[in-house]
């Protein structure tokens, strides 16, 4: 499968068709920043729609109706179409389809777009609704970072220093709608496979809007910006592998006790006909 390529004089970028995802983010001097997929975990950016995390049993309930979406929902498996392209920006668009209608009862457009600036890299969503009625969906971002120095130890520091809370997390990968401590000093939380022991660490409220993933000098070798309620991070736990996930998210899966429709979970985005969304976050090398 043939990549999208774009480049400036500091950066140079990949995305595949396939989920929109991008797949390398590579310095002037070659370095690649992103996970390159393994048998640790096979993606890279998947972008995840529209749902974030899982709805219980992996179904969920519409007018009455049941429907099932497996986790993170169906955008990161279904082909994109490219819609405009230049040297250093790239936009492409899913819509709503007999096969999606299946699964999740909206019309919709989703259009993804990454944009070079210098040393950082745009990503941008929209979502627009087609439908006749109100829609409501989840959306968010979940790359993968190499760990500067080949192995899951390092650090990533936040832009609030102070005292933080993150969501009670279970191995499974569900959640409760407690908060618990953030295990950080001053913002800096030091990743490690314990560290992910529960699986994600979800910190929700707007609490943060900035991580940086430190070198093993301290100095950021990646910052990710963000506007979004919830930041995750994550990397598979037990397997060592030497990448972590920053995840910027607008919503989040099912509580384990949530038994509601679909238009009530928490952090659930709503548009009325005609309307959009639209929102970012940023990668930035170095």
């Amino acid at each position: 499968m043939e990549l999208i390529e774009l480049k400036n004089e500091q950066l140079a970028i990949r995305i595949a068709e396939m989920g929109a995802e991008l797949q390398s983010v590579k310095d002037s001097k070659g370095r690649e920043y992103m996970w390159q997929a393994g048998a640790e975990w096979p993606r890279h950016s998947p972008v995840l729609f529209p749902i974030v995390c899982s709805v219980n049993n992996d179904t969920y309930i519409v007018d009455g109706q049941e429907y099932h979406l497996p986790r993170h929902g169906f955008a990161r498996d279904t082909m994109f179409t490219v819609v405009q392209q230049t040297k250093e920006k790239v936009t492409l668009a899913l819509h709503d389809s007999e096969e999606t209608l299946k699964v999740y009862p909206f019309r919709f457009n989703l259009a993804i777009t990454y944009r070079l600036e210098g040393n950082t890299v745009h990503v941008i969503w929209h979502v627009e609704n087609t439908d006749c009625r109100e829609i409501h969906f989840q959306i968010g971002g979940h790359p993968a970072f190499n760990v500067p120095g080949g192995k899951l130890e390092g650090k990533i520091k936040l832009d609030n220093e102070g005292p933080m809370t993150t969501l009670k997390s279970y191995a499974d990968g569900s959640h409760d709608m407690v908060e618990i401590p953030l295990e950080a000093e001053r913002g800096v939380m030091a990743i490690c496979n314990d560290f992910f022991r529960d699986d994600s660490v979800k910190i929700h409220n707007c609490q943060t809007h900035r991580a940086m993933l430190m070198d093993t000098d301290g100095r950021p070798a990646v910052t990710v910006d963000y506007k979004t309620p919830v930041c995750a991070f994550w990397s598979p736990y037990g397997k060592q592998a030497p990448f972590v996930c920053i995840e910027p998210w607008y919503g989040i899966g099912d509580p384990r006790d949530f038994k509601g429709a679909f238009k009530d979970k928490p952090l659930m985005n709503h548009l009325l006909p005609g309307a959009s969304f639209m929102s970012k976050y940023s990668i930035t090398i170095g």
